[in-house]
Protein backbone atom coordinates (compact mmCIF):
# COMPACT_ATOMS: atom_id res chain seq x y z
CA UNK A 1 0.00 0.00 0.00
CA UNK A 2 1.36 3.41 -1.13
CA UNK A 3 1.83 5.74 1.80
CA UNK A 4 -0.33 8.80 1.34
CA UNK A 5 -0.80 12.19 2.85
CA UNK A 6 -3.80 10.91 4.48
CA UNK A 7 -1.79 7.87 6.05
CA UNK A 8 0.58 9.83 7.24
CA UNK A 9 -1.38 12.21 8.63
CA UNK A 10 -3.63 9.55 10.56
CA UNK A 11 -0.28 8.17 11.93
CA UNK A 12 1.07 11.24 13.52
CA UNK A 13 -2.24 11.50 14.80
CA UNK A 14 -2.23 7.97 16.57
CA UNK A 15 1.07 8.55 17.77
CA UNK A 16 0.34 12.13 19.73
CA UNK A 17 -2.32 10.74 21.34
CA UNK A 18 -1.17 7.05 21.20
CA UNK A 19 -0.67 5.67 25.02
CA UNK A 20 -2.55 6.05 28.70
CA UNK A 21 -2.97 9.62 29.99
CA UNK A 22 -0.82 8.27 33.12
CA UNK A 23 2.40 8.75 30.32
CA UNK A 24 1.36 11.60 28.65
CA UNK A 25 0.32 14.15 31.57
CA UNK A 26 2.44 12.84 34.09
CA UNK A 27 3.58 15.97 35.28
CA UNK A 28 0.51 17.59 34.77
CA UNK A 29 -1.31 15.24 37.22
CA UNK A 30 1.11 15.20 39.80
CA UNK A 31 0.72 19.33 40.19
CA UNK A 32 -3.21 18.18 40.42
CA UNK A 33 -2.50 15.65 43.20
CA UNK A 34 -0.43 18.13 44.82
CA UNK A 35 -2.68 20.75 45.19
CA UNK A 36 -5.39 18.19 46.31
CA UNK A 37 -3.15 17.57 49.10
CA UNK A 38 -2.24 21.31 49.74
CA UNK A 39 -5.99 22.14 49.37
CA UNK A 40 -6.79 19.82 51.76
CA UNK A 41 -4.51 20.97 54.43
CA UNK A 42 -5.66 24.81 53.42
CA UNK A 43 -8.99 24.05 54.35
CA UNK A 44 -7.81 22.23 57.85
CA UNK A 45 -6.26 25.07 58.86
CA UNK A 46 -8.17 28.00 57.62
CA UNK A 47 -11.71 26.93 57.92
CA UNK A 48 -13.37 26.61 61.64
CA UNK A 49 -13.75 23.37 62.88
CA UNK A 50 -17.09 24.49 63.86
CA UNK A 51 -18.76 23.49 60.59
CA UNK A 52 -18.58 20.02 61.48
CA UNK A 53 -19.29 16.95 59.50
CA UNK A 54 -18.64 18.65 55.99
CA UNK A 55 -15.44 20.09 57.24
CA UNK A 56 -14.11 16.89 57.79
CA UNK A 57 -15.26 15.17 54.67
CA UNK A 58 -14.07 18.04 52.50
CA UNK A 59 -10.54 17.71 53.97
CA UNK A 60 -10.47 13.56 53.86
CA UNK A 61 -12.01 14.03 50.56
CA UNK A 62 -9.01 16.35 48.92
CA UNK A 63 -6.54 14.91 51.20
CA UNK A 64 -7.53 11.27 50.01
CA UNK A 65 -7.92 12.15 46.30
CA UNK A 66 -4.24 13.89 46.46
CA UNK A 67 -2.72 11.26 47.82
CA UNK A 68 -4.38 8.31 45.51
CA UNK A 69 -3.17 9.93 42.56
CA UNK A 70 0.23 10.59 43.45
CA UNK A 71 0.31 7.17 45.26
CA UNK A 72 -0.64 5.69 41.18
CA UNK A 73 2.16 7.64 39.34
CA UNK A 74 4.64 6.60 42.16
CA UNK A 75 3.23 2.91 41.29
CA UNK A 76 3.62 3.50 37.58
CA UNK A 77 6.86 4.65 38.19
CA UNK A 78 8.15 1.89 39.92
CA UNK A 79 6.36 -0.82 37.77
CA UNK A 80 8.70 -2.61 34.79
CA UNK A 81 7.48 -0.71 31.51
CA UNK A 82 6.94 2.09 33.46
CA UNK A 83 3.39 1.13 34.34
CA UNK A 84 2.60 0.32 30.92
CA UNK A 85 0.00 -2.32 30.24
CA UNK A 86 -0.09 -4.94 27.61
Amino acid sequence: MADTRSHRTATRRAELLGGCALHRHRSLLALLGTVCVATGIAVAVLVPESDGPAWVMAVAGCLAAGVLLLVRIALALLRPNGGATS
